[in-house]
């Protein structure tokens, strides 16, 4: 059993991009410039900021979303687009001015409500990963997120 980890650990090992001395990692478009590192908390479901996520405390409430219940706060948030209102923007931009926003986003394919949140709330943001980000990134993992240079290094 423990051969199959390693054996798929190196697999992962093996289509991450060197980073140089910052590690290994994957390439992707820069949407939201700056640096957030945290705890990967990942879905492979769209999720909507607005009536999704309480500004006040950072809790997933959307009813049956696998991260229902979980807080953003501080996490490397990894979720395939945004979906909703364009009011989401705002709810982002309320995460911030409660401490209670990810550290950083990780979309497949940013579009307008999430990409606009992140850059007004000044969350670094990702979108188009080079790799399938749901087969490499698991749930807790550490990850730093370079949303100027599009770089995801794995810590």
């Amino acid at each position: 059993m423990e051969m199959s980890n390693a054996s798929s650990g190196s697999m992962k090992e093996d289509i991450l991009r060197d980073m140089g001395t910052r590690g290994l990692g994957i390439k992707a478009r820069g949407i939201s410039k700056g640096i957030g590192r945290g705890k990967i908390l990942i879905s492979r479901e769209p999720l909507s900021f607005l009536g999704g996520v309480d500004a006040k405390t950072g809790i997933v409430l959307e009813k049956g979303h696998p991260l229902e219940g979980k807080c953003v706060k501080g996490s490397v948030l990894v979720f395939p687009r945004g979906k909703g209102s364009t009011v989401g923007s705002y709810v982002m931009l309320g995460l911030k001015q409660n401490g209670v926003a990810p550290s950083a986003i990780i979309n497949l394919e940013a579009e307008t409500i999430i990409a606009v949140g992140a850059i007004i709330s000044e969350i670094p943001m990702v979108d188009k990963p080079e790799e399938d980000v749901f087969s490499i990134l698991e749930e807790g993992m550490e990850a730093e997120v370079d949303g100027e240079k599009g770089e995801i290094i794995l810590l």
